[in-house]
């Protein structure tokens, strides 16, 4: 195994200035990865993915090979004009998140609604991945 010196001072303190300059033109697009929760029951697997502000008809939902993909686009716009005093600010971007569902789903059959900027999703769970009783019997 190998050490590495330690060298407290020869980090430079201006190596990341060029990147406060940046900032205000990193923040005019939205690139995110929006939060999700999933769970489960026996016969279903849910998703709830908050997107408030994002237009739902700009937002696509897929189910592949048991795997959730959802993306969208989003833009936001804000203007103001008031006698000598003029600003004009978009924000726009889009996002795109594909996570492994934990059982095997029917994506034929997902359903998916947007309500009050939380967009909810239902998938079925695929037969062979429902938990199944059989009965044993016992000889004796």
């Amino acid at each position: 195994m190998s050490l590495i010196k330690w060298a407290p001072m020869s980090i430079d303190p201006f190596d990341e200035m060029d990147s406060w300059f940046n900032w205000p033109v990193a923040r005019s697009a939205i690139n995110f990865a929006p939060a999700m929760d999933i769970w489960q029951d026996k016969d279903n697997v849910y998703i709830e993915c908050p997107l408030a502000g994002i237009d739902p008809e700009k937002v696509t939902v897929a189910v592949e090979n048991d795997v959730l993909t959802i993306e969208g686009k989003s833009e936001q716009k804000s203007e103001v004009d008031d006698k000598e005093y003029y600003r004009k600010e978009v924000r726009y971007g889009s996002f795109h998140r594909a996570v492994a569902l934990p059982s095997s789903v029917d994506g034929e059959k997902a359903k998916a609604e947007y309500e009050k900027g939380v967009l909810k999703i239902v998938i079925p769970k695929e037969e062979r991945a429902k938990p199944k009783t059989v009965k044993v019997e016992i000889k004796k």
